[in-house]
């Protein structure tokens, strides 16, 4: 889908449920070691995917990952598990938007939900010609979000300082 460049500009800000993601799967045999446990790569690949579904829906364009935050995997998870991963972003600044993804694994039958694992990723809306370009406001509604936004720009203080800029 062709973008005009005039829409390089939003000037509309976003609510951050505008963007919210949730996606889920059952864990499979192929997804797991010969002991049944889901391989961490899966579930990044999850909290990637989701992430940037909410990326693009914000901004409305087409973004890259630009990091991944360290991601913790507190407690396993088991072929037959339903891995639901739920995206939102907490920031976004002139090109990029930070988005935080928390996984849960659930066991069906017994209607046993864990939380496996929480994540914060970045992204940068590319334009036609894949330079960065600007992306809408992020409008804050809650408490908790203005929150998650506080702590989005600590983050992103502590990753400037730690690639020098």
């Amino acid at each position: 889908m062709a973008q005009n460049d005039s829409a390089n500009q939003p000037t509309e800000a976003r609510e951050v449920h505008e963007s919210e993601v949730t996606l889920a799967q059952v864990m499979l045999p192929s997804d797991a070691n010969r002991f049944g446990n889901v391989h961490g790569g899966t579930i990044m690949k999850l909290a990637d995917t989701a992430a940037g579904i909410a990326a693009i829906r914000h901004s409305r364009r087409r973004v890259v990952t630009v990091i991944m935050d360290s991601m913790t995997f507190l407690e396993p998870v088991y072929v037959g598990d339903l891995v639901t991963v739920r995206a939102r972003l907490t920031w976004a600044g002139t090109s990029s938007m930070e988005i935080e993804v928390r996984a849960e694994a659930e066991d069906v039958p017994t209607g046993r939900v864990t939380h496996t694992s929480t994540a914060y990723l970045v992204y940068v809306a590319l334009d036609d010609a894949g330079k960065p370009c600007s992306v809408p406001k992020l409008q804050l509604t809650t408490d908790e979000e203005r929150t998650r936004w506080q702590q989005a720009e600590a983050r992103r203080t502590y990753r400037l300082a730690a690639r020098g800029d």
